[in-house]
C-alpha cells in the first residue's frame, strides 16, 4: 500500500454516492461550497445500481403484463403473451447504467470532486481513502456520511443456501421462480410478491411475525381480498425455523398461529432487517454516538455528537427509505452553508408500487381513534369513477379520515391506480393542515383519477356524486361509506 506524504486539505467530505450522498453534494455546489464525494463502488449506491432502481423495473414490467387482459378488450392485438427474463434484465441494466451516467454527468458540471475508494475516519477531521495500493489523507472542515445499510438474514435462513434472496439479489436473479416463497410484511416484500406473481410466478407470503399488513385496516382487508382473488396464499404470524435447500428448490418450515407448517418452492425471497453500514468507520473511536442497533444519533441539522460531522439517511435513525436520505442530505448541506433549515418527517408517505399500488399518508383511522378523536370517515371506490372505468382499474379505493371539530384531514389513504401519483397531493394536504373545504375547492380534471380525491372528501358530508345515498346501497363493499 502507498500512502500519501502529506494531508490533503478539503472543505466538505462526503462519504457515500447513493441518492442521498450525491444530492447533497450538488446542493452543496449549488451553494458555492468546494466538495468531494468519495464513494467505493458505483455512484447512485444500492438504490440507483440494486435496489429502488431495479425493482421499480420489475414492478414497472410486472404492471405492463397484467394489462395484457384489458388491451384485447380494447381491440389491441397483443398476440399469445411471454415473459423474456434475459430482456428485461437487460433492460434493467440499460436504465441503471443511462442513470448511474447521468448522475456522473451532473456531479461533473457542478464541479463535484469524486474520489473512488474506501473511507474510514482518522480523526475528527480526517479521513483515509484506501483505493487498491494508494492510501490518501483528507483534512476536512466538515463531513457527511452516507454509507447507507445492508440487509441482514432473518433468522433461520442460512446464506450458504443459493436459493435464498434478499433484496439486492432478487432483481438479478438469472432464472424466474416457479414457487417464490416471500417471507416479510414490508413495501419490498409486497413489490416482489405482487411483480413476480404477474410475471408468472406462483407465490406464497409469510408474514413475519405479525398478524396482517401494516395499513389502515380498510385497505389491509382489499389487499387480503385481492391476494385471495389471485390466488397468493398468505400465511400470519409466520416465524421461519428452517429452510434447507433440495435439489429441486427449497422446503421451509416455520410456525405460524401457534402451529408448524411446512412449504416447498423453488426460492425464497427473505426481506429481512438492516444494518447501517458504519462498521468500517471508525465512529467509536472519535465519540460518535450511536443507538443499541448502530445507527447514528443526530440532532435538528443531522450533526452528530461530533459538531464536524454529519449524517444522513440508512446509517441514521428512523425510515430507511431513499427520500428520507435525499431531504436530509440538502438540509445538511443548506445548514453547513449557514442556513436553517427543517426536516419533518411526519408525513412521509408510504408508497407499494405492488399490483394495484398503495398509498398511505398521516393517521390511519385507528390511530385517530385511538386518540379519542371525533372522527368523519368516508371510502370512495375507484369503481365509481369513471377513468378507472376507461382503463380498467377498478380494484380499490380512497379513503379520507378528517376531524369532525375542524374538518382538519388527518389522514389519505389509497389502494388502486394513481396511488403513487397522488401521494404527493395527500401530502401536501396535510403538511398545510388542509381542511375538507381546502380539498374540495380546486378543478379536478374529468376524466381522471384525481376526482376520487374529490369524492371521497365530499363524501365525508354524502355529496359525492357519484356514490348511491346512505339506505339506498345495494352492495356496501362497493361503494362509499359514512360513519
Amino acid at each position: 500500500m502507498v500512502v500519501g506524504d502529506i494531508s490533503q486539505e478539503r472543505d466538505l467530505v462526503i462519504i457515500g454516492g447513493g441518492p442521498g450522498g450525491y444530492s447533497a453534494a450538488i446542493r452543496a455546489a449549488q451553494l458555492g461550497v468546494s466538495v468531494t464525494l468519495i464513494e467505493q463502488e458505483k455512484l447512485g449506491g444500492v438504490c440507483l445500481n440494486r435496489g429502488c432502481i431495479p425493482s421499480k423495473v420489475f414492478t414497472y414490467a410486472a404492471k405492463k403484463q397484467s394489462e395484457t387482459g384489458h388491451m384485447k378488450e380494447l381491440g389491441l392485438f397483443v398476440g399469445e403473451t411471454s415473459f423474456n427474463l434475459n430482456k428485461l434484465l437487460s433492460y434493467k441494466s440499460k436504465v441503471t447504467d443511462q442513470l448511474r451516467s447521468g448522475v456522473e454527468t451532473l456531479c461533473k458540471a457542478n464541479k463535484v470532486e469524486i474520489i473512488k475508494g474506501k473511507a474510514g475516519l482518522i480523526g475528527e477531521d480526517r479521513i483515509g481513502v484506501e483505493n487498491g495500493h494508494q492510501f490518501d489523507i483528507y483534512t476536512f472542515k466538515q463531513a457527511i456520511i452516507a454509507t447507507g445499510s445492508s440487509p441482514v438474514l432473518p433468522e433461520g435462513c442460512p446464506k450458504n443456501n443459493k436459493r435464498m434472496l434478499l433484496s439486492q439479489e432478487i432483481f438479478d436473479l438469472q432464472e424466474l421462480p416457479e414457487h417464490l416463497i416471500v417471507y416479510g410484511h414490508d413495501y419490498i416484500s409486497l413489490e416482489v410478491a405482487s411483480s413476480f406473481h404477474a410475471l408468472g410466478a406462483q407465490v406464497t407470503i409469510l408474514l413475519e411475525d405479525t398478524d396482517d399488513f401494516i395499513f389502515d385496516s380498510s385497505i389491509t382487508k382489499e389487499l387480503n381480498r385481492l391476494l385471495k382473488k389471485k390466488k397468493i396464499k398468505v400465511y400470519k404470524e409466520a416465524k421461519i425455523l428452517s429452510a434447507e435447500e433440495t435439489e429441486a428448490g427449497i422446503d421451509v418450515r416455520f410456525r405460524t398461529q401457534g402451529k408448524e407448517e411446512d412449504v416447498s418452492g423453488t426460492h425464497l425471497f427473505a426481506a429481512g432487517n438492516r444494518k447501517p453500514n458504519v462498521e468500517d468507520l471508525g465512529l467509536q473511536r472519535f465519540g460518535i454516538e450511536q443507538n443499541v442497533n448502530g445507527f447514528i444519533k443526530i440532532d435538528r441539522n443531522m450533526r452528530t455528537t461530533v459538531p464536524s460531522i454529519y449524517a444522513i439517511g440508512d446509517v441514521t435513525e428512523g425510515p430507511l427509505l431513499a427520500v428520507k436520505a435525499i431531504k436530509q442530505g440538502k438540509a445538511a448541506v443548506e445548514s453547513i452553508a449557514g442556513g436553517n433549515p427543517e426536516v419533518d418527517l411526519a408525513f412521509l408517505p408510504t408508497i407499494v408500487h405492488s399490483i394495484p399500488p398503495i398509498a398511505s399518508v398521516g393517521l390511519t383511522e385507528q390511530q385517530a381513534q385511538n386518540l379519542g378523536i371525533d372522527l368523519r370517515v368516508n371510502q370512495f371506490a375507484l369503481g365509481s369513477n369513471g377513468y378507472a372505468m376507461i382503463t380498467g382499474n377498478k380494484d380499490g379505493f380512497i379513503k379520507v379520515v378528517t376531524d369532525a371539530s375542524n374538518d382538519i384531514i388527518l389522514g389519505i389513504h389509497m389502494i388502486g391506480e394513481g396511488a403513487v401519483e397522488l401521494s404527493s397531493t395527500f401530502v401536501q394536504l396535510l403538511e398545510m393542515a388542509a381542511k375538507e373545504e381546502d380539498a374540495k375547492f380546486p378543478a379536478f380534471a374529468h376524466p381522471s383519477m384525481n376526482e376520487a380525491l374529490l369524492e371521497s372528501v365530499e363524501g365525508l358530508i354524502g355529496q359525492a356524486i357519484h356514490t348511491v345515498p346512505k339506505g339506498k346501497r345495494q352492495k356496501e363493499s362497493s361503494l362509499s361509506f359514512i360513519r
